[in-house]
């Protein structure tokens, strides 16, 4: 039986994976803070700071793969800043303190970054080589500091007897209550399911079930390593993803959301509008050629063909 390591495996994405590896008939074991009830996956404690008891679980397995990190749906103020940053960097250092001190070292390990690390960008498409870099019209140079620190730090790591990864996620679909989809079709419902700023802002995502796939591909392929777009291969304007939303709720119509009108919700909701404002124009280079080149069939869906997994 293999055995996947899930740091930040509480959370949404953390249990999208737990679920689908233990269906799969996977040992998953889920590094936790605190033990919850009704969580997928067998809870060892650690603190996500300092080495411990917790190491041993790494020795020998197949993958461990590092999700940690403070949700950004809030507002960046300075105690929140910190908290998002440290959040990040500090599990990766010692994830990676632990792996280099293993006598028997994971066979590859997987680590969260994120897609808001390109620029925004309205006509050019952003692969693994894309830019990198805050830009001021799309208020992300703080989220772009944190992508860059977070993944100096992982690079940083010395583990030589294991396969790196980095995973430039972007927004993943999924019904959990922490995902951003049902927010979006509530928007939707509610009939604030118009374009947002303009609506030329490009949306990449992903469905949780090829978020899943995209994870597995990569544990399996022991010659892939270094960065990865996670991302479906045909980004949409804010527009028109939003009217797919409107269209699996039965509305033909939407009113539309200028920027003064998000500054002051964003305000409300105690979060930021560089989550709707930002184009991110991403696509998965290194994916599609890895999966094209093995004959398979392309499973990072774009969001148009979402609409039938997230219709609920």
């Amino acid at each position: 039986m293999k055995r996947i390591i899930i740091a930040g495996g509480t959370g949404f994405l953390g249990q999208v994976l737990a679920r689908a590896f233990s269906r799969d008939g996977m040992d998953v074991c889920i590094l936790t803070r605190r033990l919850l009830r009704k969580l997928i996956g067998r809870q060892v404690l650690w603190d996500g700071k300092a080495l411990g008891s917790w190491t041993a679980e790494l020795e020998g397995a197949d993958a461990v793969i590092n999700l940690c990190g403070r949700s950004v749906n809030c507002r960046y103020h300075a105690r929140n800043r910190e908290a998002i940053l440290l959040s990040r960097t500090i599990p990766t250092r010692v994830l990676g303190e632990a792996i280099a001190r293993c006598e028997r070292p994971p066979a590859v390990w997987l680590n969260s970054s994120t897609a808001t690390i390109y620029r925004h960008s309205f006509s050019k498409t952003m692969d693994e080589n894309g830019e990198i870099g805050g830009t001021p019209e799309a208020k992300d140079e703080f989220s772009v500091m944190v992508a860059v620190e977070w993944e100096r730090v992982f690079n940083a790591m010395a583990t030589p007897r294991t396969r790196k990864v980095l995973l430039r996620n972007a927004m993943v679909l999924g019904h959990a209550r922490n995902s951003v989809f049902p927010a979006l079709r509530m928007l939707a419902r509610t009939g604030l399911g118009g374009r947002m700023a303009g609506g030329g802002q490009f949306v990449s995502c992903i469905h949780e079930i090829d978020f899943y796939r995209v994870i597995r591909w990569i544990i399996e392929r022991e010659d892939f390593s270094g960065v990865v777009n996670v991302a479906a291969p045909n980004p949409l304007p804010n527009r028109e993803a939003m009217r797919i939303l409107r269209e699996e709720c039965g509305l033909s119509a939407g009113m539309p959301m200028p920027l003064w009108l998000l500054e002051l919700g964003a305000f409300v909701l105690r979060t930021e509008t560089e989550l709707v404002i930002k184009s991110r124009r991403v696509v998965p280079g290194r994916l599609t050629a890895s999966v094209l080149s093995s004959g398979s069939q392309t499973f990072a869906m774009p969001f148009g063909r979402c609409r039938g997994r997230l219709k609920r």
